[in-house]
Order: C-alpha cells, then sequence, then structure tokens
C-alpha cells in the first residue's frame, strides 16, 4: 500500500486546478514577482548603460558580468539548494537582489556617469539570481506530482514570459520618468518574491533534501553537471538551448535598434524589450492547456530553427511593427524549447539531484543569455549592428540541423513518458569488470 499523498502536493489534470492549488499559486506569483523585477532592470539597466557611454559593448560586458558570478558560484547554490531548506536559499537570493537593485538606485539618484559601477552591480545581481534559481525549480516539482509536472512547467514557463512582458513595459514607463523610479519598482517586486516564497510549506521547502549528508567533496558538488553529461537527452536539449542562444541573442541590441535604427523613444523601446513576451506567453497559455505529447524531440529542434528565421528577419527590419512581429515570433519559438527542456529536467533527474542539476543547466542558461549579449555586443561593435543579428540567427538555424545529427537520441524523442529515466549512478564511472567473468 502506497503512502498517502502529502495534502500540499498538486495533482490537477488541468491548468485551473493547478492554479487553485495554494501552494503552487504562490510559488508562481512569487516567480511572476522576482521575474518582473528582472525585466524592470534589465530594461532600465541597458538604457542607462547605453545612454552613458554610446557603445554597443557596453551591453555586452553588462551580460559577461552577469553570466562570471552564475558561472562561479552554479556549484555551491546546487549544493546549498540539497542541503539547506530551499525556501531560505530562494528567499536568501531575492534579498540580495534587493541589495544590489538599491546600489545601482543609489548610483542613479547620485547622478552617475560613469559604466564601471554598473558592471559590479550587474556581477552581483547575477550572483544572487544563481541561488534563487538553483533552488525554486526544484520546489516546484515537489509542490506537484510527476503527471501534473508538464502543465506546472508550462505555467511556470508562461508566468516567467508573462513577467518579461510586465517588467520590460513598467522599466520602460518609470524610465520615462527618470533614472530612479525603475529601481525602486524592482526593488518592491523582489521583496514581495521573498516573502512570497516563504509562505510555502516547509515539506516543499525540504522535500529529497539530503538527510544525514556527508561533507561536501568535489565529487558529490559535481555530481549534478555529470549527471546532465550522462544523460545524452538532457545534454542536448540543455546544450542546443545553450549554443542557439547564445549565437542569437538579438534583444542584448534592443537600446541600439531602439535608439539608432527605429528611433523610438523609451516607451517604444519598453515596448520592443516587452515584445518577446507576448508571443511567448501566447504560446505558453496554450501549452498549458494542451502540453506537447508527441514528437517533443524534432519539435524542439525544429522551434530552434524557426528562432533562427525570426531573429534574421528582427535584423533586416527597419519597421516598428515588423520588428515587434519577429520578436514575438522568435519568442513564440523559443518557448516551445524553454517549455521542453524544463519539463525534461525534473523528469530525468532524481529528486536528490535536482538542485545541483538545476544549478548546473542554469549555467548554460546564463550563458546562453549573458554570454549571448556578450558575443552580440562584440560583434555588433566590430561590424554592426544588423549584420551581427543577421550572422547570430543564421548561426542558431545551423545548429538545429547540426544538433539533430550529433543528438540523435533526441532527435528520435516522441513522448515525455517514453524516456528512460538514468540512475544518478550513471553520473559515476562505471566499476572496473570482474576479471574472472560472471557465472
Amino acid at each position: 500500500m502506497s503512502d498517502p499523498r502529502p495534502d500540499d502536493l498538486a495533482d490537477g489534470t488541468s491548468a485551473g486546478e493547478l492554479l487553485r492549488q495554494p501552494m503552487v499559486a504562490r510559488l508562481l506569483a512569487s516567480e511572476l514577482a522576482a521575474t518582473m523585477s528582472f525585466g524592470v532592470v534589465s530594461a532600465a539597466l541597458g538604457w542607462q548603460a547605453y545612454a552613458r557611454t554610446g557603445d554597443p559593448l557596453v551591453l555586452g560586458l553588462i551580460g559577461l558580468f552577469e553570466f562570471i558570478p552564475a558561472l562561479v558560484l552554479a556549484i555551491p547554490a546546487g549544493q546549498l539548494a540539497d542541503r539547506v531548506d530551499r525556501r531560505w536559499v530562494t528567499a536568501a537570493g531575492n534579498l540580495a537582489a534587493f541589495g544590489f537593485t538599491g546600489l545601482l538606485l543609489l548610483d542613479a539618484a547620485a547622478g552617475g556617469e560613469d559604466a564601471w559601477p554598473l558592471y559590479l552591480f550587474a556581477a552581483g545581481l547575477g550572483g544572487a539570481r544563481a541561488f534563487a534559481g538553483a533552488a525554486f525549480n526544484p520546489m516546484l516539482a515537489a509542490a506537484v506530482t510527476p503527471r501534473a509536472l508538464p502543465r506546472t512547467m508550462a505555467l511556470s514557463s508562461s508566468t516567467w514570459q508573462g513577467a518579461l512582458i510586465a517588467g520590460p513595459l513598467l522599466g520602460g514607463a518609470f524610465q520615462a520618468l527618470g533614472d530612479v523610479p525603475p529601481y525602486a519598482a524592482a526593488m518592491a517586486l523582489e521583496l514581495a518574491a521573498g516573502l512570497l516564497v516563504l509562505t510555502v510549506t516547509r515539506r516543499i521547502g525540504t522535500d529529497h533534501k539530503v538527510v544525514d549528508a556527508p561533507p561536501v567533496t568535489l565529487r558529490d558538488a559535481t555530481a549534478g553537471l555529470r549527471f546532465i553529461v550522462a544523460t545524452p537527452a538532457l545534454l542536448g536539449a540543455i546544450s542546443l538551448d545553450l549554443v542557439a542562444v547564445l549565437f542569437g541573442g538579438a534583444t542584448a541590441l534592443l537600446p541600439v535598434v531602439a535608439r539608432d535604427i527605429l528611433g523610438v523613444g523609451e516607451i517604444g523601446y519598453g515596448i520592443l524589450r516587452s515584445t518577446p513576451g507576448v508571443g511567448a506567453v501566447l504560446v505558453g497559455i496554450l501549452l498549458a492547456v494542451k502540453p506537447v505529447q508527441r514528437k517533443v524531440g524534432p519539435i524542439l529542434l525544429v522551434c530552434v530553427g524557426l528562432f533562427g528565421g525570426f531573429t534574421i528577419l528582427f535584423g533586416l527590419s527597419d519597421s516598428f511593427a515588423l520588428s515587434l512581429v519577429a520578436l514575438a515570433g522568435l519568442a513564440a519559438a523559443d518557448m516551445v524549447s524553454v517549455f521542453i527542456r524544463s519539463t525534461l529536467g525534473p523528469l530525468l533527474t532524481p529528486p536528490s539531484l535536482r538542485g545541483r542539476v538545476g544549478a548546473a543547466e542554469r549555467v548554460f542558461v546564463g550563458a546562453s543569455n549573458e554570454l549571448g549579449a556578450f558575443e552580440s555586443g562584440t560583434l555588433a561593435r566590430f561590424i554592426g549592428t544588423v549584420p551581427a543579428i543577421v550572422l547570430g540567427g543564421a548561426v542558431s538555424i545551423a545548429i538545429a540541423g547540426a544538433w539533430a545529427l550529433v543528438f540523435p537520441s533526441l532527435r528520435r524523442i516522441d513522448r515525455f513518458e517514453d524516456i528512460p529515466v538514468t540512475d544518478p549512478a550513471a553520473a559515476r564511472p562505471a566499476p572496473p569488470a570482474d576479471p574472472k567473468g560472471s557465472a
């Protein structure tokens, strides 16, 4: 006879039923607030950095400085998420982001004109989000049954993308009022995110936590990364996102496009920053109602190719309306790949490794976004904004085709239910063969 299901473990068969579950609703509300804060800060930081320097390279450097601490802190963040109450880890990350956003506010209030403080504060925000992200997704997985996980991750992705609509819109609107208001709004949102995550039950925060864990070793700390490498479907999906978005990071150049190509002001810039979320949210709602059920691998590869195609269209556009269509389209395609990857992760990963696998995955995702911003800013500096965007889109299309050949196990995935779950022992080297052979 199986153990009774915990009262806070959701098993909704529809998006509406899941949203009526208090723990799921609180976690999604926390994600909404934290991601809106991220969107507000990203919009304000990009606009102010480019206004201070007039150099697109500064946008790439901000992305690089956000990525470096996420890379350095990935292993300790994953270890902490698997050993400590994940509610407190996430809330601490929110609190740290609150503090670094406050420093950005003080710099703006003082009328700062140098770019270097923005790099330092961006690095602090990257480190704070490394801890919050490593602990958050495992809690979301712990709040629902495996059957409800695909719909839950679709709701999470829709929440995230919805926040990326509202966040930049708020950022652009507050930026029109001055350099300080965007950061004040972001601080309020970050504080709300931390308080909300602390209201979920202790079981969700401590579920699957390593009990009586031995002292931390390098081998134990890197178990998440080794598990990803030992699981071809997971490795293929994560690395596809990494490489495609790395070269297709057109959105990092939006301040340049808004000011120098389309000639729109702060409000127009805010609309451009939020438009990718429109296409993504529409697709996210569709996925929450009717998740991808067949041909999972081929759909993932095709959508990455479409992402590259819409990126090329955006790069060639000199029309505000056409640019909005292209941005919505590339984000809609990316949303499907995000949904597939975020569903594969928890399904393939043993609960005791979810924190470390999530932290390692966050490095991949962070590399695709922040290093993608660095790549785009650097290319724009030397070959121009339009060629940089078009080249990135073409590379993304080529990568989708290459991954179809390099990762046949990813290409052949049909249904989530058919994916064999890899044992965590796969992350350990096989023992030496018995010289005597088997009986």
